[in-house]
């Protein structure tokens, strides 16, 4: 069985290189936004063009195909200069450090966890730097692959199949990297809850989901998780937006005074 699993690994590789292009959506305000928006511990969701990633977002029934953590610079990674500071799990390399260009052009979330506190931020931090150089677990992939058959799968099912995985701690995919970083400091994502009665009254008791049932789009569902938009914190005026509709009038009316000065050299005769 190992032959057909380093086939079919490299099978994917080469899929998500092929398509894994992401198109411009944003202008160049918004990348330096989303540079000095992101903190140490966000997460970073990214809505993937790749054949991979279009196969989880229709499982996960979700925009979101692949997440990562932002951990700050990186003493030492560097690409190009630019400091590497996302870490992340992906089908090429696994576990590794990344620079936020990586993204700037592909349409993207900020999930922050909210009152998270400075020890256990960079307790997460340091989780997901210690787990660089790990493998991807292609098993979940390839369980994934099996909903490209053209044929509806209820959401129970759904579901299951992202808890499927090879079992190996060597390997792991990037939600669950940040899931195990969250639960390393029982900081909560989309824990399971017990309802249960006692003396005092009813009660709510949490359980942790194991890690590989986690996908990206979870971090956009979680209550203890708050969406940032770059556009906004830097004080955003809709009053200085400008329209197309309104630049062609401005132009217009820029031009109506030439024009009639134009128009009345034409009608004038000329003097001798």
């Amino acid at each position: 069985m190992g032959w057909m699993f380093d086939n079919v690994e490299r099978l994917i590789a080469r899929l998500q290189k092929r398509a894994n292009r992401c198109e411009p959506l944003t202008s160049d305000d918004a990348t330096t936004a989303l540079r000095h928006t992101l903190q140490p511990g966000d997460v970073l969701l990214v809505e993937g063009k790749g054949r991979i990633s279009s196969s989880i977002k229709y499982i996960t029934q979700s925009t979101w195909s692949h997440s990562a953590l932002y951990v700050g610079p990186i003493s030492g990674a560097t690409n190009g200069g630019e400091p590497h500071v996302l870490i992340e799990a992906n089908i090429d390399e696994g576990v590794v450090s990344a620079p936020l260009s990586k993204y700037l052009h592909c349409q993207t979330r900020i999930c922050r966890p909210v009152g998270l506190s400075d020890a256990d931020r960079e307790q997460v931090c340091r989780y997901a730097f210690e787990r660089i150089g790990l493998g991807y677990d292609f098993k979940n992939v390839i369980d994934l692959m099996r909903y490209l058959f053209p044929c509806p799968f209820t959401q129970r099912w759904r579901r299951r199949t992202i808890a499927l995985g090879s079992g190996d701690s060597r390997r792991i995919i990037c939600s669950s990297l940040i899931a195990q970083a969250f639960d390393a400091v029982r900081y909560p994502i989309l824990p399971n809850i017990t309802h249960m009665e006692n003396n005092s009254g009813r009660c709510e008791i949490a359980e942790i989901r194991h890690s590989s049932l986690y996908a990206p789009r979870d971090f956009d569902l979680s209550p203890y998780f708050m969406v940032v938009k770059p556009t906004l914190p830097a004080g955003f005026n809709y009053k200085n937006m400008r329209w197309a509709d309104l630049q062609v009038d401005a132009a217009q009316a820029t031009l109506a005074p030439e024009i009639e000065r134009g128009i009345a050299a034409m009608v004038q005769p000329d003097i001798p």
